[in-house]
């Protein structure tokens, strides 16, 4: 089975990997699961500030000439820097779906390595904590839980939650709480909704768990 590699944004993600999908990736034998934070200058690390990092860490993960291994991507199309390859083009697309998988072809196509598949979170990593309420439940107020619950019932799908400023996952959950805060609560939210949870309710997700686990295996 072949090794993993998961370029992250910052350190929510990081731990999201951690946590989450690598003892569920465990099932199916893959066993050395990675998260790696982009890389912003020599000694700086996390952030999606421009698409030159992006592609400067995956090139570098990329360096080897083994084929033992999988990188992949985990960064928001919320706020995806502009300079991401056929921006324009693929943002002209009124299908977020859509939009999002043109992104991925095109930076795959940019990369150009078949050990390499990238993946963007429609709209953002909020958006998977909007699961289910249990996560909400445990660490929101009752009167904040009641509000994550009603936008949970207004979505089948949490990855459909839209991405305007005032709308995107995240600032939803400011709204509601406005001390909420990413890196210490995302993740402990997360864990109260499960991954089994956040697979069945988000297709997109599902569809990158599934395709790791089939490239890895390849």
């Amino acid at each position: 089975m072949k090794r993993l590699y998961i370029v992250v944004e910052g350190q929510t993600e990081q731990e999201f990997v951690n946590s989450l999908i690598a003892p569920y990736l465990q099932k199916s034998e893959i066993y050395c699961v990675t998260p790696v934070l982009i890389r912003t200058s020599r000694s700086g690390r996390g952030g999606m500030v421009n698409y030159q990092h992006l592609y400067n860490t995956i090139k570098m993960l990329l360096a080897s000439s083994q084929t033992d291994f999988v990188v992949t991507t985990l960064i928001d199309f919320f706020r995806l820097p502009n300079d991401m390859p056929n921006y324009a083009e693929c943002t002209a697309i009124k299908d977020k779906t859509q939009c999002v998988e043109a992104l991925e072809n095109a930076v795959d196509d940019c990369v150009c390595d078949s050990r390499f598949f990238s993946y963007i979170q429609l709209h953002e990593f909020e958006a998977l904590l909007f699961s289910n309420n249990k996560g909400f439940e445990c660490y929101f107020s009752d009167e904040h839980a009641s509000k994550t619950a009603s936008i949970i019932s207004s979505y089948d799908n949490p990855e459909n939650i839209n991405s305007s400023p005032e709308g995107a996952p995240s600032k939803r959950l400011l709204a509601i709480k406005p001390d909420y805060n990413k890196v210490l609560e995302g993740n402990l939210i997360a864990l109260e909704v499960g991954i089994e949870a956040i697979i069945e309710k988000c297709p997109r997700f599902a569809e990158w768990m599934n395709s790791i686990v089939e490239k890895c295996k390849d």
